[in-house]
């Protein structure tokens, strides 16, 4: 395979196991600053162990970057706290519509009208996922409070994906530049997050495991495979491709928590997921076989 194509499922990958946080982050006994504390934290070190890439690259660039990616990270641990997993992923995943106006401005990408037509099918299946008023419930106590949030958590997300493309694709830039800047945000986000975690009163073995399958597995080995592809995707590709990661959050909610998404829901993740797989596959026949990385 070459290498978008590549770069193409190494996305896709994460972004299943992105998806696998809103059940994980209800699971937990901890309060919501917790779980965004100690992932974090465990994130952290994590990529530094396991990318050797993470521990190069650093500079004031990765740390703008990682304020935006740290802000991200703990607003979408308060959202799903607070509201259904299906509303904070599909909020959260707004992100490609804010790209179209940020895109061309701080990353000179032009928009095509393709893309147009893609995002107005995206938009169609994240309007029905607001179809209708959710009462409270025990995994969503506090609905509207958590939409909000997660709203916001969209915004922070496309600057992310926007600060990522930007130091990964300077002249002479490596993987390096983007990995440092996701081990930058765990720390930020693990420190702004400690002195609201503590103390610990609660939490027995399996809330440890579960915040340690977040920050290994859920953040930092999806991670390591976002940034080693991001730089040979234009970042509103990078950022559709990861909408595998809202398609499956809600399944993951509903198998373990009963979170089930009502027949709306399930419509607009068919148009998603269906949007996605055209797109990634218009592109790569677009892109023709010789296949150069973005600079």
């Amino acid at each position: 395979m070459d290498s978008r194509t590549v770069s193409r499922l190494k996305i896709i990958v994460a972004a299943l196991l992105f998806s696998t946080g809103g059940a994980a982050i209800k699971s937990a006994a901890f309060t919501s600053w917790q779980v965004a504390c100690f992932r974090s934290g465990i994130a952290a070190v994590a990529v530094f162990v396991l990318s050797p890439a993470s521990r190069r690259g650093w500079s004031w660039r990765t740390l703008v970057v990682g304020v935006t990616y740290a802000a991200t990270l703990v607003l979408f641990v308060l959202a799903n706290k607070l509201t259904t997993s299906a509303n904070t992923i599909f909020l959260q995943s707004a992100a490609p519509l804010y790209l179209l106006l940020l895109g061309p401005w701080l990353l000179k990408e032009k928009i095509t009208r393709e893309d147009l037509f893609f995002m107005v099918l995206v938009g169609a299946g994240f309007s029905l996922f607001f179809v209708g008023k959710e009462a409270p419930i025990a995994t969503a106590p506090n609905p509207f409070l958590g939409n909000v949030l997660a709203a916001i958590s969209g915004l922070t997300w496309a600057l992310t994906i926007v600060g990522l493309r930007w130091i990964s694709a300077r002249p002479g830039a490596s993987e390096s530049a983007a990995a440092a800047a996701v081990v930058s945000g765990n720390m930020i986000a693990f420190l702004v997050c400690l002195p609201f975690a503590l103390p610990v009163l609660q939490g027995g073995f399996t809330d440890w495991a579960l915040v340690s399958y977040l920050g290994v597995f859920q953040i930092g080995v999806a991670y390591i495979f976002l940034t080693t592809a991001i730089k040979r995707i234009p970042a509103l590709e990078a950022s559709v491709l990861l909408l595998v990661e809202p398609a499956f959050n809600p399944i993951w909610s509903w198998l373990v928590h009963g979170e089930r998404p009502g027949p709306w829901a399930l419509i607009g993740g068919v148009i998603i997921i269906g949007s996605t797989t055209a797109k990634a596959i218009y592109d790569a026949r677009r892109a023709g076989p010789v296949l150069q990385p973005v600079e």
